[in-house]
């Protein structure tokens, strides 16, 4: 069991809408978190929001940093060095999205889509991981999705972040865990989170997000899943319903999945997405 109460839990795109519920609820949890965001004043006005209403755990610190370079994600490593509290669970939470055909996305879009969701959770997993092993303790939490397993029309590039963060997670899982360092990577549904609102291009400028919100879930529940699936140091978690039915169709009954895939972009084609 992966322990939270005192742990040190490092989390990034703490204000979002994951981020601010696994800030409440570790804090619930009695963990010291160190925080980051791009907006270190929009993080500290949601954590200052967040302990008026949870008064146990600890926050060590909210931090600003750009996860879309390899300079920033250094500059993080550092400033949590200097903290002089060995971090006992990273979750690399930060992601953006895009909603588009793949031919009308800006190529500087989708390239900073694969900076922040790809390759800044194997920079931070390289970066902490030595810390972990020489200590033989420390978690590695990866925030994916269910499009890590069912790429839909219009969330080319997402899926392909996420397709690949379940790769790193799963190889990495094999290759640390006889230093008793577990990795943990999470697939959610669209959840009620700002993510909805994310860019889009072409003519997808037009589809309204009124469907999602309907099906979309509740990020508290979420997270509360997520975090019991953290403790019992599950390699994959499927935090709703959703997403667990969804990967088992696409697994089991691809076919299906493809016939699915094939309407779905169909009617986005003829506009009827909305």
């Amino acid at each position: 069991m992966t322990q939270l109460d005192k742990a040190v839990v490092l989390i990034t795109g703490a204000s979002g809408g994951f981020g601010q519920e696994l800030t409440r609820q570790l804090l619930q949890a009695g963990s010291r978190l160190i925080l980051t965001d791009l907006d270190v004043t929009i993080l500290r006005e949601r954590v200052q929001a967040i302990q008026h209403q949870v008064a146990t755990g600890e926050v060590l610190a909210c931090l600003a940093v750009d996860l879309s370079t390899r300079e920033g994600c250094e500059h993080l490593y550092h400033q949590v060095k200097e903290l002089n509290a060995p971090v006992d669970i990273l979750i690399n939470n930060a992601g953006i999205s895009v909603f588009a055909f793949m031919d009308t996305i800006p190529h500087e879009k989708w390239e900073l889509l694969m900076q922040i969701n790809l390759l800044a959770p194997m920079r931070l997993s390289a970066l902490f991981l030595n810390g972990m092993i020489d200590r033989k303790q420390g978690h590695i939490v990866n925030i994916s999705s269910l499009a890590g397993w069912w790429a839909s029309p219009g969330l080319t590039h997402y899926a392909t972040t996420k397709f690949g963060l379940r790769g790193f997670s799963e190889g990495l899982f094999h290759e640390v865990q006889d230093y008793n360092v577990k990795v943990t990577a999470v697939y959610p549904f669209f959840s009620r989170t700002p993510i909805l609102e994310c860019d889009k291009f072409g003519s997808l400028t037009k589809v309204n997000n009124d469907f999602l919100y309907k099906v979309a879930t509740d990020p508290a529940k979420v997270i509360q899943a997520t975090i019991r699936g953290i403790q019992r140091n599950k390699l994959h978690i499927f935090p709703d319903a959703t997403a667990k039915y969804a990967h088992l169709l696409k697994r089991y009954f691809p076919q299906i999945a493809h016939l699915i895939n094939h309407i779905f972009v169909t009617r986005l084609k003829n506009g009827q997405g909305e």
